[in-house]
């Protein structure tokens, strides 16, 4: 398993895939906290705060993520390499998971260079230091589960065609839907009190409750909930190519 793992962070890392992703998400970033006027820019804003960088990233990685994943199992499906992949000493669930693993550790190679904005913040701040810790780390939190949410969807996108462009397509739709969609659907008022109970099957809702500074259990057992449902979408998907 680990040998597939390393197989696959060195195909992201071994070509411009990697450094592309990586390179797209921290010049977005920065243009939206250094640079563009506007609410998100951090030196306009006159507090020490990051706080926009979490704001931001969720619908940049609506973006970046899936265009991370639609190849992790689709260009095996296209090229014929998933039988013998199929074929090695490794359970589905293995096979799965070494490729999630492989998607999320970029993700977190993406996110890591923003502790630089964190540090640069942090003394900016009058006096220096003054930035609220907790709440910032909490975010990070919160946008590592989402991130972890998002690669998991695009890995299922994945397994379930041989094209890459509709792994693409799918997977945003889905991270979007996921995202922001059951919001969307209580916003309209139809189904009473249930309303409630629809934005908490977001990740919206989960997502800001953690970039408050407080890491609930509750959150948590949602984010490794939907992980391991997509997780287990795609070992379905993956195993019936079996029969």
């Amino acid at each position: 398993m680990l040998t597939l793992i390393n197989k696959e962070i060195r195909s992201f890392l071994g070509s411009l895939i990697g450094y592309i992703v990586i390179a797209v998400f921290l010049t977005t970033i920065s243009l939206f906290l250094w640079i563009f006027p506007g609410e998100t820019n951090i030196l306009d804003s006159g507090y020490a705060t990051i706080a926009p960088l979490f704001y931001i990233a969720p619908w940049v990685f609506m973006f970046l993520i899936p265009a991370i994943t639609m190849r992790l199992f689709a260009e095996e499906s296209r090229t014929g390499t998933i039988e013998l992949l199929l074929t090695k000493p490794l359970t589905d669930f293995q096979i799965v998971l070494a490729k999630y693993i492989a998607g999320f550790s970029l993700v977190l190679f993406s996110l890591l260079p923003t502790l630089v904005y964190f540090y640069s913040v942090y003394n900016l701040g009058a006096p220096i230091g003054n930035i609220d810790v907790g709440g910032t780390v909490g975010s990070y939190f919160g946008l590592l589960f989402l991130g972890s949410v998002f690669v998991a969807i695009g890995v299922f996108s994945s397994a379930i065609t041989n094209n890459q462009i509709i792994s693409f397509i799918v997977s945003v739709f889905l991270c979007f839907f996921c995202f922001i969609g059951f919001e969307s659907i209580s916003s309209l008022q139809l189904l009473g009190p249930i309303d409630d109970i629809i934005i908490k099957l977001g990740i919206n809702a989960h997502y800001m409750s953690m970039s408050r500074g407080v890491i609930d259990t509750r959150d948590v057992i949602y984010f490794l909930g939907i992980i391991m449902l997509f997780l287990l979408f795609t070992k379905t998907t993956i195993g019936s190519r079996k029969w």
